[in-house]
């Protein structure tokens, strides 16, 4: 498996709402524009700083998110840890061949058009492992 760095590290919040103006400052750069997921059951809006790694806002999109249980039990805080891979198909097949447990059985849709998978905090001492995989648009950009 080939790690080509750290995407991003997501942040848990309530409301992006009433966090972005803070990490705007703190980031010093503009967000995203807020993204929904309906899907991952998430709104997300990213800070991408010139040279360094991205963070990524998330909030729930209601009570039955993932999420929320999360916000629950833990509050906001970090989320986890994203790690962009080339292949990760390859990554995937790699992990589970060594042991790891995934949250799910294969990639699926992420945000920009990318491709995610989540290694269970079980497996990583811990910590929520996102893999993603950059969307063509972004490999080429």
């Amino acid at each position: 498996m080939k790690i080509r760095g750290t995407d991003h590290v997501a942040v848990a919040v309530r409301s992006l709402e009433d966090r972005l103006g803070i990490w705007e400052v703190l980031m010093g750069v503009k967000p995203s524009p807020v993204e929904e997921l309906p899907e991952r059951g998430v709104r997300a809006a990213r800070f991408e700083p010139p040279g360094g790694t991205a963070v990524e806002l998330v909030a729930p999109l209601g009570r039955n998110s993932p999420l929320s249980g999360f916000l629950e039990s833990r509050g906001e805080g970090i989320h986890h840890l994203c790690f962009e891979v080339e292949d990760i198909d390859g990554a995937v097949g790699e992990l589970k061949a060594r042991g790891f447990e995934l949250v799910q059985e294969r990639p699926v849709a992420g945000a920009r058009g990318t491709r995610i998978v989540f290694l269970h905090p079980k497996s990583c001492g811990g910590v929520l492992v996102e893999l993603m995989e950059p969307g063509r648009a972004r490999d080429q950009g």
